[in-house]
């Protein structure tokens, strides 16, 4: 009889079948991680010249000011996107029509629309000499728009019965969105929210493109302008190190992630309120029993009392 209601123990057969997958697969894992090493140092990215301008003040100066530049970047764009999205949001649930189907082409266009392609365009069309502008536009109207589904399908999730509720008690629509609909909703999209957030970092590197002086601008520069070592240019040292630094970065926005949704679970729990009126009381004295009425014996501990 299986040991589990999910799913059934796998018999002696099948213990020894999925050691040797995952034995085979180990083995090719190594063999793929063996055969990059080799290619690596078959072309001479191992070589220790390479790695040496890593080490002056000056390199290490222009990396942090590239951190800074996508840090400062991702910042504007994520607290616009999270705005727009939220106008977005509310435009779709509205109950006026004309607003609904603006609010739906917007977010329909903007999610088709190619994020390369609106920066260069914005850069081109609008922002000649402030790529830092079309760049955060870009990602603002992209994202934004992916924001504003996460933030309607969030509402769309809680229960119907929560919305009718408060209805039913004189609440208006804003009232309702504000007060019920929206904070239920917030923490069941918010590793959604978190993981579109993600993305907005990560995409900031697309201001290279437009010469936008971010991270990874930085980067391509600096491989660029390093002289080469026999020959070889330190294009794998700069995929290395500046992607290392963006997977640090997104690392630490995820692992806030975590702690805001712990945070807000904590919250949550809490005890049950206090019974009000003589509920409480009777609860507190099973003999104790409301007061009688004109014409009418009361009971109490020591037994009838005369009206």
């Amino acid at each position: 009889m299986s040991s589990s209601v999910l799913y059934d123990v796998p018999g002696p057969k099948a213990r020894t079948r999925n050691r040797v997958y995952g034995l085979l697969s180990t083995v090719a894992i190594l063999a793929l991680v063996a055969f990059v090493i080799y290619k690596f140092n078959d072309t001479g990215q191992f070589q220790a010249g390479l790695w040496e301008a890593y080490e002056y003040t000056d390199t290490q100066q222009r990396i942090v000011d590239g951190l800074l530049t996508t840090l400062k970047t991702f910042a504007i764009a994520a607290a616009l996107s999270l705005a727009l999205g939220a106008v977005l949001a509310v435009g779709r649930l509205s109950d006026h029509k004309p607003v609904r189907w603006a609010a739906t082409v917007l977010v329909e266009f903007f999610r088709a629309m190619p994020l390369l392609i609106m920066i260069f365009l914005l850069f081109a069309a609008v922002f000649t000499t402030e790529p830092m502008w079309a760049l955060v536009i870009g990602l603002t109207l992209y994202n934004g728009s992916v924001q504003a589904e996460i933030f309607r399908s969030g509402i769309n999730a809680v229960p119907k019965g929560q919305g009718e509720a408060a209805y039913a008690i004189g609440l208006r629509k804003t009232q309702v969105m504000t007060s019920v609909l929206v904070p239920q909703a917030v923490r069941s999209m918010l590793p959604s929210i978190i993981s579109q957030l993600v993305v907005t970092l990560k995409d900031t590197s697309l201001g290279f493109i437009i010469l936008y002086e971010e991270l990874l601008f930085v980067g391509k520069s600096f491989a660029q302008q390093t002289p080469p070592v026999n020959g070889v240019y330190a294009f794998i040292p700069m995929v290395i190190v500046f992607g290392s630094i963006y997977i640090l970065l997104c690392l630490a926005l995820s692992s806030l992630a975590t702690w805001v949704e712990r945070r807000s679970r904590r919250s949550r729990k809490g005890t049950p309120p206090a019974l009000e009126g003589t509920a409480a009381t009777v609860m507190a004295d099973p003999g104790h029993s409301a007061a009688p009425g004109p014409g009418e014996t009361g009971t109490g501990p020591d037994g009838p009392k005369a009206p």
